[in-house]
């Protein structure tokens, strides 16, 4: 399927452009090419496909369903529903507050906002078909498993005593007064015809795409830079030979990064190719998209400095222990 992609860069990279097979920057252009030219097909395509069954989805009945059900379902059912969610840390701050308003405990909805920009099926999609589907199982699965874990401490610590002021009132007064049952004015929603469907769909595929094709090209773009011209052997030599600091470096390093799950992919694909062990290249990534500065930023406008600090450290704490697991033999196919 994805050979048509190849002859495209083919084309462009050494008959449009007259560059020299070979070359290092014959490479990174035709790296370049081809998996932009791919990911936005995929993108295109996908958005499109998903959102048609996501067209009739209430996010109020999401919440309500949440609210209602035992802690431990609750944080596998928020990261199974941040997983499936198109939701980015840009978003952060109007869920966390819908989510506290319907009177959601804190570490569900941590669990639903940890796991969101992890995991979506766009970087499902694209891992499957760059990495293997064993690949794409330890993503999904660790990013779930991250989101519980996170959300079943922060609640055990009672971590919402250090909400700002705003978000604590809005969980309060919710837990008080609504005791997490739905609305009483809550009817059946109508059906949607396909033509409605369809509309939905392009007009959520024309933003979703718009908002994150620069990603793509710049994602792509280092990726293209550290597999034309990144010396063969440079990283697996400086962090490839195994040694226990390479994760938690890989993961501060990423920190002042910022990417969604669809534009880190290509990087990972190139870390990988480079020879970085694939715990390393995980944490890496992962520290990229769920740990990054403007998300805290944002989230300073409903968190505390203590509970910021304790989110951070906890994202720290995983992803180092994640890469390290992954760095074990057993997982290097």
């Amino acid at each position: 399927m994805f050979e048509v992609f190849t002859d495209f860069s083919d084309w462009v990279t050494y008959r449009l452009f007259d560059l020299v097979y070979g070359t290092k920057l014959s490479d990174a252009v035709h790296f370049f090419i081809e998996d932009t030219s791919k990911i936005l097909f995929l993108l295109v395509l996908m958005i499109y496909v998903i959102a048609l069954f996501r067209a009739s989805l209430n996010v109020e009945k999401v919440r309500y369903y949440l609210a209602g059900k035992k802690r431990f379902f609750g944080y596998g059912a928020g990261s199974f529903f941040g997983a499936i969610t198109p939701f980015c840390s840009c978003s952060s701050i109007p869920i966390f507050l819908g989510f506290t308003s319907a009177g959601i405990p804190l570490g569900i909805t941590m669990a639903f906002l940890i796991t969101s920009p992890l995991i979506n099926e766009v970087a499902i999609l694209l891992l499957f078909s760059l990495l293997g589907w064993k690949f794409t199982l330890m993503y999904v699965a660790v990013g779930m498993l991250i989101g519980v874990l996170s959300g079943w401490f922060l609640d055990s610590i009672k971590a919402e005593r250090w909400l700002q002021p705003l978000a604590a009132k809005a969980l309060s007064h919710s837990k008080s007064c609504c005791k997490f049952n739905p609305p009483v004015t809550e009817t059946v929603d109508p059906a949607i015809t396909f033509a409605q469907r369809h509309h939905f769909a392009k007009r959520e595929m024309v933003e979703i795409v718009g908002r994150v094709w620069k990603w793509v090209f710049l994602g792509v773009g280092i990726g293209a830079g550290l597999h034309g011209f990144v010396p063969d052997g440079w990283i697996e030599g400086n962090l490839g030979a195994g040694q226990w600091w390479s994760v938690p470096g890989a993961v501060l390093v990423g920190i002042p990064l910022y990417s969604n799950a669809t534009g880190v992919i290509p990087i990972m694909e190139s870390l990988l190719n480079n020879g970085l062990p694939i715990g390393t290249t995980l944490a890496f990534c992962m520290s990229t998209v769920a740990a990054s500065i403007p998300e805290f930023v944002m989230l300073k406008q409903v968190m505390q400095w203590r509970l910021l600090g304790l989110l951070f450290g906890l994202l720290l704490i995983a992803f180092t222990l994640m890469g390290w697991v992954f760095n074990l033999p057993y997982w290097q196919f």
